[in-house]
């Protein structure tokens, strides 16, 4: 089975160095986030990674446009992964934004413009390939003993919610596992400029899920079926997942580490969110899993997973810091023919 970054890898590392390197890029509506990988013996080995917090869907709730300070803050950021592809040799790369650019008037004027001023050139990909490129970035860690995933991408301007087939054999490649699938029009940036971020009551965040419970009960309703014996765990990929394994863990720094691949229990997550609810926003920016770019998003994020824990009640859920650059990198990989034709999970 492939898998996004294995620290286990049997490849030499002289031997890996000698392999191309592949760029992946997600520009989404709260992070930039840039990958450099090889491919190894098992699936991809991580050269270098950049991320930075751009909000460049601050705002777009109330006027449906990207503002100028969110397309400057984003640009510079922009700017650095440019620079830094440059001074690699890249044997292939894909360059995407999401749900901000998708919604606002101004998206693909925007994306002009970051070709003009950093040489970047992005596509806008549709929810759908968001969903499927989520799934593929996490599949490695899917329990194969389960009757099925239900896999969760919580993101700043939209969340995605996948039903995933289980497969045992790890030998089909995630399209032909998905079932089903929801793409919602709330992330941790849209529902907080909504809701408030700042100072969130109890009753606040209570409306926040109940809002969000109403986008995907349909979606659940639908899944009645599959669901019923129960035999399905939870798999989420989003800063707030990973957020919330690091409080859970008390860490003192985040660890990427320690958090990829943690299972909790329902149990665990319930006490973390709840001990989040009670902090106050200084508590929450003081916080060494959360900080303060973090502080105010953190509440919507959770109000989201308690949405998808409502309809999809499950006594586990799998960690993946991991996501949509490692689905793009995957793609990349395996249309290039660099893994064997059986090592085609994802």
């Amino acid at each position: 089975m492939l898998t996004a970054s294995d620290p286990h890898d049997d490849l030499p590392y002289e031997e890996c160095r000698k392999r191309p390197v592949y760029a992946a890029l997600d520009l989404g509506t709260n992070n930039c986030r840039l990958l450099f990988a090889r491919p190894s013996s098992h699936g991809i080995r991580v050269v270098e990674a950049f991320s930075r917090i751009v909000r460049l869907g601050e705002g777009i709730t109330r006027s449906n446009r990207l503002s100028e300070q969110a397309i400057r803050r984003t640009i510079e950021a922009l700017k650095i992964c440019a620079e830094r592809m440059s001074a690699r040799t890249v044997e292939r790369s894909r360059l995407i934004a999401t749900e901000a650019c998708r919604t606002a008037v101004n998206g693909v004027e925007f994306l002009d413009r970051v070709e003009r001023e950093t040489g970047l050139t992005l596509e806008i990909v549709t929810r759908e390939t968001e969903a499927q490129l989520a799934a593929a970035g996490c599949l490695e860690l899917a329990d194969p003993r389960a009757d099925g995933v239900v896999l969760f991408d919580i993101g700043g301007g939209s969340s995605e919610v996948v039903w995933l087939e289980s497969d045992a054999t790890g030998e089909r490649d995630v399209a032909s596992r998905i079932r089903a699938w929801i793409s919602i029009p709330w992330g941790v940036v849209t529902l907080s400029e909504r809701h408030g971020g700042i100072e969130v009551s109890r009753g606040i965040y209570d409306k926040m899920v109940a809002e969000v419970t109403g986008h995907l009960s349909g979606f659940a309703e639908g899944l009645a079926s599959q669901r019923a014996d129960g035999r399905f765990h939870l798999l989420g990929t989003s800063g707030t997942v990973t957020t919330l394994g690091g409080v859970h863990l008390g860490l003192r720094r985040y660890d990427r580490r320690r958090i990829d691949g943690l299972w909790l229990s329902d149990e665990a997550i319930s006490a973390t969110i709840n001990s989040l609810v009670d902090m106050t926003y200084r508590q929450r920016a003081a916080n060494p899993c959360i900080g303060h770019q973090r502080a105010d998003l953190v509440l919507a994020g959770c109000a989201i997973l308690d949405a998808i824990r409502g309809l999809f009640p499950s006594e586990r859920l799998r960690i993946a810091d991991r996501g949509l650059r490692e689905g793009l990198l995957i793609g990349m990989m395996m249309a290039d023919g660099v893994w064997p034709k059986q090592r085609t999970s994802a």
